[in-house]
């Protein structure tokens, strides 16, 4: 699994340095090798299944991204996950400040469609993260310990972006992120041990996820710097609510056993 990290970050953040440091002039942050640098995980994690397994490894593992017979309320969790803890956060954020947090105004229909729009793409993380990661850490570690490892690792592989200019994460707060991106990766574990792996709907999720979470916006409208612990009220309290959540799938995952 060290092999796999190390190459995802290398070839991943070989793409998006040169757009982060302006090495490559670009006035859209999502170009060509951004991009390039999304599909990093699904290229090295195909790449080494390829090799360790051959082509009926690399089809098993594909084959994951069309398993869809998985049961409608796994659909539902999956597009309601963030809206859940965002309106919890919400509700939260009126009883600590005596008042409701900023809503989002972009249009529902606007949301439904960046979800579908945007789902095949995060194919390009998912096929590294959940496709090939997660299980190979869970038959080790079992999904709960697995799952809170590859969430360390997967908010790490992120790290640039919050020095991408134009980006929402831009000189955020990456440490109250993190901790926010750990918790998320919990989840992503309990839908797949609940799907049987299934990369659609890990690749929905992720999507919906990107899509949904600004309708109660958490972004620190006047950051410090990337490392310090100063976040919005709204940040720190999604990150409560979604660990909350996590406690609960840590706690049921924890006794299953991997297949």
């Amino acid at each position: 699994m060290l092999l796999f990290f190390v190459l995802t970050y290398i070839f991943t953040w070989a793409c998006w340095l040169p757009v982060v440091t302006g090495l490559i002039s670009t006035t859209q942050p999502f170009n060509f090798l951004w991009l390039l640098g999304v599909f990093g995980p699904a290229l090295i994690g195909v790449g080494l299944t390829a090799t360790r397994e051959g082509s009926a490894g690399v089809r098993a593992l594909l084959g994951r991204l069309f398993l869809y017979d998985v049961g409608a309320r796994w659909y539902v969790f999956a597009l309601a996950y963030m809206v859940a803890i965002k309106l919890a956060m919400a509700l939260s954020f009126r009883v600590v400040m005596g008042e409701w947090p900023r809503f989002g105004t972009e249009n529902v229909f606007l949301m439904l469609g960046g979800i579908l729009v945007s789902t095949p793409v995060e194919a390009g993380e998912e096929i590294g993260w959940r496709g090939f990661a997660l299980p190979r850490l869970a038959a080790q570690m079992g999904f709960a310990r697995a799952s809170l490892l590859l969430g360390i690792v997967w908010a790490g592989w992120h790290a640039p972006q919050f020095f991408l200019a134009g980006a929402d994460t831009y000189r955020q707060s990456f440490p109250i992120w993190a901790i926010e991106v750990v918790a998320i990766s919990v989840a992503f574990a309990w839908l797949y041990r609940h799907t049987n792996g299934s990369l659609l709907l890990a690749m929905l999720m992720h999507s919906a996820i990107n899509n949904t979470k600004d309708i109660v916006p958490a972004r620190n409208p006047s950051p410090s710097s990337v490392m310090s612990l100063h976040a919005s009220v709204a940040m720190y309290l999604t990150a409560i609510c979604l660990w909350g959540a996590a406690a609960y799938f840590l706690a049921r995952i924890a006794k299953h056993k991997p297949h």
